[in-house]
């Protein structure tokens, strides 16, 4: 089964095609053999610098054979994928499965995208107004153009579903709960893609209490016990939880309470500046860690300031969750977390109390120099002594949409879509 799964940015589109194995029916059936293809990305839409990543997973590039590509909209970019896909030699989708953010109050679990599922998919947009409405928009341009199979939404929060009420409820009267404000955490696609991988690495025992932290753009924490998730950071929005790039994380109510009483505030521009001009970017001037510790090396205090807050916050975090359930394993996933050996052992310094012990050589080899067995992402860098296991891994978010996507398609005909 060919399955073609998308990833929708602000002005870009990740897009990658997936062969999934006949196992993938059942829920909790095991490792399914899940083999992706091709993946591309298709960046600034709605400007002028188009940009297109178009390869097989081998290598080889493809984006030569498209030619010119125009995105100045939604519509324009979903033709370029549409083309993509087309080309000759390439299998066309058996169904196709997008990434959303946020499900809104009613939908539970991932959902064949139906006429009912889309209309609570709108209603959404007001949780999480900077991603769902590009979703939506792709989405009604894809089932458009690929009338003819199955479409599945996939949801970042779906994975936190089995946390417990004290962990999702927030000290605010019924009448505002009731209208589904609560925690619902993000990330989920990652934190269970971690989760897949620890279960089929070999020569690691699975961790029954593990803690993941996903670093990237965007940034959470989540503790899991026997591979489910029993809390996390980000809430109601993605906003909450750990600082990040352009993002505050937790804040004083009050002083979003303040932003808004300042002349000329309105609720537009106090989300503009808590989600886009804050985090990273508000302390160090850019958001991106690369060259937040190439300013900080140079003896930039700005740089170094945001590189402490950022780690103090996910030490926080992590050591709050220990706290709460202990843990056999932490996990370092996003582009931060996978790639940046020294927030890795900032954070991991200042965790020793708590056991956490690194192997400095190990954390600061490249995946690929790691001796690991052929096809395992999984890497352990904690010292031989280290009380609490410490391991590093990709996230793959694409992969477990693919897997959902195939489970939902194969499952016994059964009603998609019911709102709780």
């Amino acid at each position: 089964m060919h399955i073609l799964v998308l990833n929708p940015g602000s002005s870009s589109i990740k897009f990658s095609m997936h062969e999934v194995g006949e196992g993938a029916a059942a829920e909790g059936a095991g490792p399914v053999e899940c083999r992706s293809l091709y993946e591309g990305e298709l960046g600034g839409i709605g400007g002028r610098r188009e940009k297109l990543e178009f390869r097989y997973v081998a290598g080889n590039d493809l984006s030569g054979r498209l030619g010119a590509v125009k995105s100045g909209s939604m519509k324009e970019a979903i033709a370029v994928v549409e083309r993509a896909v087309g080309l000759d030699g390439l299998p066309p989708p058996d169904a196709v499965g997008y990434r959303v953010v946020h499900p809104g109050a009613h939908l539970r679990g991932h959902q064949r995208l139906t006429q009912e599922v889309l209309v609570e998919l709108r209603a959404a947009c007001e949780f999480a107004p900077l991603h769902d409405p590009e979703a939506l928009e792709m989405i009604d341009e894809m089932m458009r153009r690929f009338s003819g199979v199955p479409h599945i939404a996939c949801f970042d929060t779906v994975f936190h579903e089995t946390m417990p009420e004290e962990a999702m409820v927030y000290a605010l009267p019924y009448a505002v709960r009731k209208q589904g404000v609560r925690r619902y955490g993000f990330h989920g696609l990652s934190c269970e893609s971690i989760v897949a991988q620890l279960r089929e690495a070999q020569g690691i025992a699975f961790p029954r209490r593990m803690v993941i932290a996903h670093l990237g753009s965007g940034c959470s924490v989540t503790a899991c016990v026997d591979g489910k998730s029993v809390d996390t950071t980000m809430g109601l929005t993605p906003t909450g939880g750990v600082m990040m790039g352009t993002r505050t994380g937790d804040l004083d109510p009050g002083v979003v309470l303040f932003l808004m009483r300042q002349a000329g505030a309105t609720a537009d521009s106090v989300e503009r500046m808590i989600d886009g001009d804050a985090g990273l970017k508000a302390l160090g001037g850019v958001n991106d860690m690369r060259e937040l510790r190439k300013r900080a090396s140079a003896g930039n205090a700005r740089a170094g300031l945001a590189i402490r807050v950022f780690c103090r916050s996910v030490v926080k975090a992590i050591a709050g969750f220990i706290a709460l359930d202990g843990a056999d394993a932490i996990v370092f996933t996003g582009g931060i977390g996978e790639h940046d050996a020294a927030t890795r052992g900032e954070i991991a310094s200042n965790l020793r109390g708590l056991g956490v012990e690194l192997d400095a050589a190990a954390n600061q080899m490249e995946h690929k120099a790691a001796g690991q067995s052929a096809g395992q992402t999984v890497r352990n860098i904690s010292d031989e002594d280290s009380a609490v296991a410490v391991y590093v891994a990709p996230a793959e978010e694409d992969r477990m949409i693919a897997r959902h996507v195939a489970r939902i398609c194969r499952a016994a005909p059964r009603s998609e879509g019911k709102a709780s």
